[in-house]
């Protein structure tokens, strides 16, 4: 393993972390998870994750719950953003890095991708008066001048993206940025995810859920519906009464897409699971896993998915097609994933599929994160704290 700048001053690295809204559903959860476990490993390290909203137990040394007073979601944002910068000011912490789009921090971390980006992309699917009001929309405005601010800061360091694709669409709108961009991707346990999930519980699973045992299994799993494509999914699913689409993630316009399955005649075929704890049972009960959603940076799931050895396959605008160009579609060509799902039930595409997704995500270890991760935290300490070296 290549040898890394380490964090080591003679008192630990105080490191503020600033997400919105923590629950164990959310992919940028998870990779805070997975990020601080790692890092805190290595010593040196004093975390404070600040918060809106706590649901978990991660490894941090403290928890500051910033919950101002709002009413709508537009205050929310603003009240919630005014608070944790208020909670940073002074010499309390040596970093901020924030997974929200705030002035106030050191390091942003693009784990949502870019907000402009987003809103192009959705625009492929809404109507066009729903892009205009989506354009004036306060909610989405406010956002996009938070983003717009973050970006111009003078303080904003570093820019961690986790994707090639994430960092493209970052220069692609807002070229002006002085902040060094940084490719650092998720990484993911493959003591946790492995193989083995399918030995341990493709049989219990199945029968749970009425699934017969020789039947192929397309697995879906992501929260947030419209973006994550899961009407795609539907409409791509092979026609044959062998194959079934189990969905896991939290949506709150489920029945939506329930009544959509039934109209294409797939309710007996498709399975809506609601939000999982654990989603190991999931990837062991499946052949396949599919992710066509609109615009993703690189989601954990389909990185848990490759763990486990399942094939994948993607849409170009998720960012895990950065590793997957020959597996990656258009979100919304459902001619074309239906055909890229038959071929990859059959069992000679899927059994190299599958060793494909294993090697990659060997590759994607959290040690590897961690060590990226370390670099780019002693990178900016010692520039900026260089009395503090140990």
């Amino acid at each position: 393993m290549d040898t890394v700048a380490t964090v080591s001053p003679t008192r630990p690295l105080r490191l503020a972390i600033i997400r919105q809204r923590y629950t164990p559903f959310g992919g940028a959860e998870r990779f805070i998870d997975n990020a601080l476990s790692t890092l805190r490993e290595r010593g040196g390290l004093a975390v404070t994750v600040i918060t809106r909203e706590w649901r978990g137990d991660i490894a941090t040394d403290e928890v500051l719950i910033c919950a101002p007073f709002h009413l709508g979601r537009v205050w929310r944002l603003w009240a919630f953003a005014r608070a944790a910068c208020k909670a940073v000011q002074g010499d309390h912490y040596d970093l901020v890095q924030s997974h929200e789009r705030l002035c106030c921090c050191d390091i942003f971390r693009a784990g949502d991708g870019v907000h402009q980006e987003w809103l192009r992309q959705r625009d492929r699917i809404v109507p066009r008066w729903r892009r205009w009001l989506t354009r004036l929309s306060p909610f989405h405005q406010l956002g996009l001048w938070q983003e717009r601010r973050m970006f111009a800061s003078p303080r904003l360091k570093v820019v961690i993206a986790n994707s090639e694709g994430v960092k493209r669409d970052i220069l692609r709108h807002y070229p002006t940025t002085q902040a060094r961009i940084e490719v650092i991707y998720n990484g993911v346990d493959g003591a946790r995810f492995h193989p083995g999930l399918n030995a341990a519980y493709r049989q219990e699973m199945r029968a749970r859920w009425a699934i017969p045992l020789d039947a192929s299994v397309v697995l879906f799993v992501g929260s947030g519906f419209e973006r994550k494509g899961v009407a795609t999914a539907l409409r791509a699913l092979p026609r044959r009464a062998d194959v079934h689409l189990v969905v896991v993630g939290k949506e709150r316009h489920q029945p939506r897409y329930e009544a959509l399955a039934q109209r294409l005649g797939l309710a007996q075929r498709v399975h809506f699971m609601g939000p999982q704890t654990d989603v190991r049972p999931f990837y062991g009960m499946a052949d396949l896993f599919v992710f066509p959603s609109l615009y993703d940076p690189f989601p954990n799931a389909v990185l848990e998915a490759m763990a486990s050895g399942l094939p994948v396959i993607v849409s170009t605008s998720c960012g895990s097609a950065d590793f997957l160009p020959d597996q990656a579609l258009d979100a919304l060509d459902t001619v074309a994933w239906r055909a890229a799902i038959e071929a990859a039930l059959q069992p000679a595409q899927a059994m190299a599929m599958a060793r494909q997704s294993r090697a990659i995500a060997e590759s994607l270890g959290l040690a590897r994160m961690g060590d990226a991760m370390t670099a780019v935290y002693a990178s900016i300490f010692k520039a900026t704290a260089p009395d503090l070296r140990g």
